[in-house]
């Protein structure tokens, strides 16, 4: 016997889905080119070349679900919920494919092994998944979720859909005792409740229970885009058109442009359409919030918020814009036009963003450690827009904090945001004798110490350091000294891309002249400026952080290790390193190297938690909420560990502050590694 089963069993006028699938579509495709409408009020930006990297991405985050799966539960869930559907959809196309087009492929093998066996698995998924969804949301509410009523909505409908279809196999198999049920073991098991009805009944039952699925699946479908469900949409093109520029780079402003009447982000349409989009992707999952470190210690900042704040407007003011647009079109009278324009500028003048979808506090709070953007499995760009936000805020309206003032002048003046003098930038030098390219030439490396490797008592050990490993690897290299300023990135993250720039513009102009090709930074932020923004600017250089070319000139054999430390130690990922620049090895091949045990802190690599100084944080006071740097400091030495190492500045900074305020620095040191190497070569001498 042939195994397959009659297409459409009880089922008269089936040819009615194709009007009613039309009708679904049409809603469907009304709603979606709504959305797409308000997203075109804002600014166009250019997100559809390489193409063939784009679409293979999909491949990964979308079918793979790479990005969703880093949390076990909700990403085994969506896994289930996502492949159970997909496999439903296919397993429809092939019924409609016999019974309408004439292909005869529901028989045999296929038939059991898929059309029975694995849509039974798939509709069990779902299933699954829901429960799972429906768990976290209700029974055992997860941090980070927040519940409305189209969650409700849309978890019932579709838990309705799945039992509804395994109510009406369950139905037909019992009616017609179907030799092939055994392949449909869920079906079958809902066969038996129904095995102690009569024919007629189990046909009338089987009838309604059929049509009232196919109305539930159509209504889905036309329900999408009014619904979060959008985001089987919008998922995916958010993922295509995602920004494949370096991570640590952010757009140039052209301030010389004299058509822009603006500069940053002030109202919603100086927003980009993919920022717009972003706010539709966006599922409300609280990841981004739940890594936030603004957010966790108490600060009135919420990545999540941001996007669904920002979506409120998008939905509330973007129609505004286009009634008005739509009038200024096709006006009725001059009159009328005039009229609707004012109201419109009054309306948007009072809408800024900044105090309706982000307050000044919150604006400020933000340390662009970028795990926000960094857990998004639809890769939403929360930090771009904040940085547009504040390009605004400094550019156009000089609103910014006063302790600001100091760091701006300081950059602008003296080339450092310390504000000390430029002809001391040098001084940590004056008794190593290391040589400056202006009186000795080019080297083969730059040496860019940065403005804490030159101010800061502290940090001056560290390039102290970075000399003597150097020299000790037979390394050819030099510093500018006093041509040296400031890299500009915390101008730049600040909001202040004038001063960014100029500050860019004259270090491109110096190395450039002195025809530097490579060079070596002790901080990630002039690491991530100099390798990912100044080739905006003319200024295209090989840049290495100072972590991974020691750990390169130690797998060469070039340092004298031989002598091992003692101890354990706990690394911080600095964001700039880690997150920004995917730099996470380098620094643990370095430890191991060293002889030093390495202990884990429970967030680590690409969930390591900020110091707080990023973003230009490291000039502003943290007046609200607890301090980040504490809450990592606390979180490093939850470890035991009887060192922290670092490979940044400012991270220095910030968790050794943390350890004198615990009054643990006596006993717990805070270290660079090339601190540590230093300490390695001293004792194999």
């Amino acid at each position: 016997m042939n195994a397959t089963r009659q297409i459409y069993w009880n089922i008269q006028g089936h040819i009615a889905i194709y009007p009613l699938f039309l009708v679904a579509i049409v809603i469907f495709a009304y709603g979606f080119y709504l959305k797409y409408r308000l997203w075109h009020v804002g600014q166009p930006v250019d997100r559809n070349d390489r193409k063939g990297a784009r679409a293979k991405s999909l491949i990964g985050f979308v079918l793979g679900h790479t990005r969703i799966l880093r949390r076990r539960q909700p990403g085994i869930m969506h896994f289930l919920i996502f492949w159970g559907m997909v496999c439903l959809f296919l397993g429809t196309i092939v019924v409609a494919l016999q019974s309408d087009v004439g292909l005869q492929i529901m028989h045999g093998p296929f038939y059991l092994y898929f059309m029975s066996l694995i849509l039974n698995i798939a509709g069990l998924a779902v299933l699954l998944g829901l429960l799972i969804a429906l768990y976290r949301r209700y029974i055992k509410p997860a941090e980070g979720l927040d519940n409305q009523p189209d969650d409700a909505v849309i978890l019932i409908l579709l838990l309705v859909i799945i039992l509804t279809g395994f109510l009406t196999q369950g139905l037909r198999i019992a009616a017609t005792h179907d030799p092939w049920a055994a392949w449909s073991p869920v079906g079958n098991l809902f066969a038996r409740l129904f095995a102690g009805l009569g024919a007629a009944t189990q046909s009338e039952v089987h009838r309604a229970l059929w049509w009232s699925h196919l109305f539930l699946a159509l209504g889905l479908i036309a329900y999408l885009p009014y619904s979060k469900l959008i985001h089987i949409g919008t998922a995916p093109l958010n993922i295509y058109f995602r920004s494949l520029e370096p991570n640590g780079a952010l757009t140039r402003l052209d301030l010389e442009d004299e058509d822009l009447e603006t500069f940053g982000a002030a109202k919603l349409t100086d927003l980009t359409w993919k920022d717009l989009m972003d706010t539709d992707a966006c599922v409300r999952c609280g990841r981004c919030q739940n890594n936030c470190p603004a957010y966790l210690t108490g600060k009135p900042l919420s990545p999540k918020a941001l996007i669904q704040d920002l979506k409120l407007q998008v939905h509330q003011q973007g129609k505004l814009i286009l009634a008005a647009r739509k009038t200024a079109a096709h006006p009725t009278t001059g009159e009328h036009e005039t009229a609707a324009g004012s109201e419109l500028d009054a309306g948007l003048d009072e809408q800024n963003l900044v105090g309706t979808v982000l307050s000044e506090d919150a604006l400020w709070s933000c340390t662009t450690c970028r795990a926000c953007m960094e857990q998004c499995p639809v890769f939403v760009e929360h930090v771009p827009k904040t940085i547009e936000m504040r390009r605004n805020q400094v550019l156009m309206e000089s609103d910014f904090p006063a302790e600001l003032n100091g760091a701006f002048k300081g950059m602008e003046n003296n080339g450092n945001p310390w504000g000390l003098g430029w002809a001391k930038r040098a001084e940590w030098a004056d008794d190593l004798g290391v040589k400056v390219v202006a009186t000795d030439g080019a080297p083969e490396y730059l040496y860019w110490v940065g403005c804490a490797g030159s101010f800061d008592n502290r940090n001056r050990k560290v390039s102290a350091a970075m000399v003597q490993i150097m020299r000790a690897a037979g390394i050819d290299f030099a510093i500018l000294g006093t041509e040296e300023k400031c890299c500009g990135d915390s101008a730049r993250r600040l909001g202040n891309e004038y001063l960014y720039q100029s500050l860019a513009e004259a270090n491109i102009e110096t190395l450039n002249g002195y025809g530097i090709k490579k060079i070596i930074t002790q901080c990630p932020h002039c690491f991530n400026t100099l390798k990912n923004e100044y080739p905006q600017f003319g200024g295209n250089f090989e840049v290495i952080h100072h972590s991974a070319f020691i750990a390169q000139l130690i797998a060469a054999g070039r340092l004298p290790l031989q002598a091992k430390l003692n101890g354990t130690i706990t690394y911080h990922d600095s964001c700039y390193l880690g997150r920004y620049n995917a730099i996470y090895q380098p620094p643990r091949q370095v430890i191991e190297a060293l002889g030093l045990k390495l202990i884990e802190m429970p967030r680590s690599q690409r969930e390591s938690f900020c110091c707080g100084a990023g973003g230009g944080r490291m000039w502003l006071e943290e007046n609200l909420g607890e301090r980040i740097n504490m809450q990592r400091t606390e979180e490093a030495l939850s470890t035991n560990a009887s060192c922290i190492g670092t490979a940044c500045p400012f991270c220095l900074t910030m968790l050794e502050d943390g350890t004198k305020r615990k009054d643990v620095a006596e006993n717990i040191k805070t270290l660079d590694l090339a601190e540590l190497v230093q300490q390695a070569i001293q004792s194999a001498q």
